[in-house]
């Protein structure tokens, strides 16, 4: 296998605007992901922008970043259209899509989701930890999967907002990282959105109704993820933390 690693990043954010360009320790937090990407050592790491701003503040850092249409529906779209730019040979045969959002990603999950694809033939793979939070269980904020499990690797059957599976038991919370064969991404963004993806708001289902296959890797922590001014104050608070003497 000959990763490739793509994070899709772009300006507009109903809740945090300019989200990738946010200070984290003085440092803008799209770059922040952009180390952690690269610490994995699987690949190349190039930022998948939807503006200039953003390609500009990554290659001030040192990383490379294309520009790409900034009215591409998804970061699925996103990174696939970069990929066609940057590797038109199909030099690379698997695609990991990274949030911009995860500054504090740990490179080892990546590692997790691409292995997981490997071992397990699918089309797709993912991440889940187990909900430790009772808040959780009924947040919609918060994905859960529905996973057939074999030990720490599984199959994913759904995601849902809701609160799923019912009765008593684990629940998994959905880390949105993603590997993809790379037929597989080109075959999921050729596909139209679908009945319930549009329902849930949820674009893995797309995949599933397409009897396309998503294997699911347990890991032990969901990343931080920063949506909002508070997820940001938590995040800098964690690198302060991180770096101070």
């Amino acid at each position: 296998m000959n990763p490739i690693l793509l994070i899709p990043a772009r300006l507009a954010s109903t809740r945090l605007p300019a989200k990738p360009l946010a200070d984290i320790g003085g440092v803008p937090m799209i770059v922040r992901v952009l180390r952690q990407a690269e610490a994995a050592g699987l690949g190349p790491v190039v930022v998948a922008a939807g503006e200039a701003e953003i390609v500009a503040a990554v290659e001030a850092a040192g990383g490379r970043a294309v520009l790409t249409d900034p009215g591409l529906p998804s970061g699925s779209d996103r990174i696939h259209a970069a990929l066609e730019r940057l590797d038109p040979e199909r030099r690379h045969d698997v695609v990991v899509n990274l949030q911009g959002d995860l500054p504090a990603l740990d490179p080892a999950q990546i590692r997790t989701v691409v292995t997981a694809l490997a071992d397990s033939g699918a089309d797709i793979a993912t991440l889940a930890a187990q909900i430790t939070d009772p808040a959780e269980r009924d947040n919609p904020s918060v994905v859960k999967a529905v996973v057939a499990w074999n030990g720490r690797l599984g199959r994913a059957l759904y995601f849902t907002r809701a609160t799923a599976p019912f009765g008593d038991g684990p629940l998994f919370h959905h880390v949105g990282i993603y590997a993809y064969r790379r037929d597989a991404l080109a075959r999921f963004v050729a596909l139209p959105p679908s009945p319930l993806e549009m329902r849930e708001k949820l674009e893995q289902l797309r995949a599933l109704e397409a009897d396309m296959s998503i294997a699911v890797a347990r890991v032990d922590s969901v990343p931080l993820s920063v949506d909002t001014p508070a997820d940001l104050a938590k995040a800098q608070q964690f690198f302060a933390r991180k770096i101070s003497p």
